[in-house]
């Protein structure tokens, strides 16, 4: 009897952990792990990865060169995708201040890549953020929303794509970079 009754306090308590952690995560938007996402204010529509094991988000960038601007370092870059709308190929050139360099580790090696802050519209919403830069041409999506990205947007439903549509507008409303933000807060 009191193995049962043990059992039955450790279920109520699993219970209520499951409840506390659907409350938290509730009125969160929820996104698959492919999404269409939009760059702002431009309005060209990429696919979107959605990442949990990369902590900094990724776009697809050729031609990229840092230069010396009034004794800052900028970026120039060009963005040539296919606009998921359209279906057809287009082209965006950009020139941006770096925001820091990214050294990548993996199975290839080290890879140093220049880090811009862009905006993007997912959802509604039009969230600025860090994007490190580099040929994603072989990569089947040329956007890749890291952990830092995806704090912002919601919950990640993994069984689903597409949950979402980029609908922003001049109204909508901007997840603005915190620069203070600890990384800390989404784990290693």
């Amino acid at each position: 009897m009191k193995n049962l009754a043990y059992a039955s306090l450790i279920a109520i308590g699993a219970l209520a952990a499951g409840a506390t952690a659907h409350a938290e995560t509730a009125d969160k938007d929820v996104f698959g792990w492919v999404e269409k996402v939009s760059i702002e204010p431009w309005g060209a529509e990429l696919k979107a990865k959605l990442d949990t094991g990369a902590l900094t988000s990724s776009m697809h960038a050729t031609d990229i060169k840092v230069y010396e601007k009034d004794g800052e370092d900028w970026v120039s870059f060009t963005v040539d995708v296919e606009d998921q709308r359209s279906g057809e190929k287009v082209k965006k050139h950009y020139k941006k201040p770096l925001y820091r360099d990214l050294t990548v580790r993996g199975a290839g090696g080290r890879d140093e890549r220049p880090v811009v802050l862009m905006k993007v519209c997912a959802g509604g919403t039009i969230h600025e953020e860090q994007f490190s830069l580099r040929d994603r041409e072989e990569m089947i999506y040329p956007v890749l929303f890291g952990r830092r990205t995806i704090q912002h947007l919601g919950v990640v439903d993994v069984t689903r794509t597409f949950i979402n549509d980029p609908e922003c507008t001049k109204d909508s409303p901007v997840q603005v970079f915190d620069p203070d933000e600890s990384d800390e807060d989404i784990g290693d």
